[in-house]
């Protein structure tokens, strides 16, 4: 029955907060995706997209950007086609970071944040980062090649590194 399992296709993930209470400074939560090679899926990431920047094969790229929460319905959206990605690749994670300038937050000081992961109407995950108060980014999804399909694991797993070591640590394997 496993061969006709088409595994994940293509993935929408999106982050929501409201702005800023008046006379604080604004709120930027970022959306950032690593990809990793099949040769050493828990090593450094081959490319990372963020803000400004898009996958050399344009599968992973953001929709929306804000630097606010300022605006209607979903903030900042990233989208995976992960059935384009090169065979190369055998891993993929997602994480939400916080912009530390002006203020230094954490999640607990972001006004109303959530999370919706989902692969087009189906809903996979959603969270609203209650278990990483205290952390200034998250990894929110795991995107795995077994063989020719993409299988997701969800999970919230909190850091309090700055955007640019989350980036370069957010793939290394956890400690149970």
């Amino acid at each position: 029955m496993n061969a006709i399992n088409k595994g994940i296709r293509k993935v929408e993930i999106s982050v929501k907060w409201d702005p800023s209470p008046a006379g604080q400074p604004p709120t930027d939560l970022d959306l950032v995706a690593a990809t990793y090679l099949a040769d050493d899926p828990y090593g450094d990431p081959a490319y990372v997209v963020h803000f400004d920047s898009r996958s050399p094969d344009g599968t992973i790229y953001l929709n929306r950007d804000s630097k606010d929460g300022k605006g209607f319905g979903w903030d900042e959206v990233l989208t995976a086609e992960l059935d384009r990605l090169d065979s190369r690749y055998a891993r993929v994670v997602v994480g939400v970071v916080i912009q530390q300038r002006p203020a230094q937050r954490t999640f607990v000081s972001v006004v109303k944040p959530a999370l919706r992961i989902r692969e087009g109407y189906t809903v996979l995950a959603e969270d609203d980062f209650g278990a990483v108060l205290g952390s200034t980014a998250a990894t929110v999804a795991e995107f795995i090649r077994e063989g020719s399909t993409w299988d997701f694991h969800p999970g919230i797993h909190g850091f309090e590194d700055d955007p640019a070591t989350f980036t370069a640590t957010m793939g290394r394997r956890r400690r149970p």
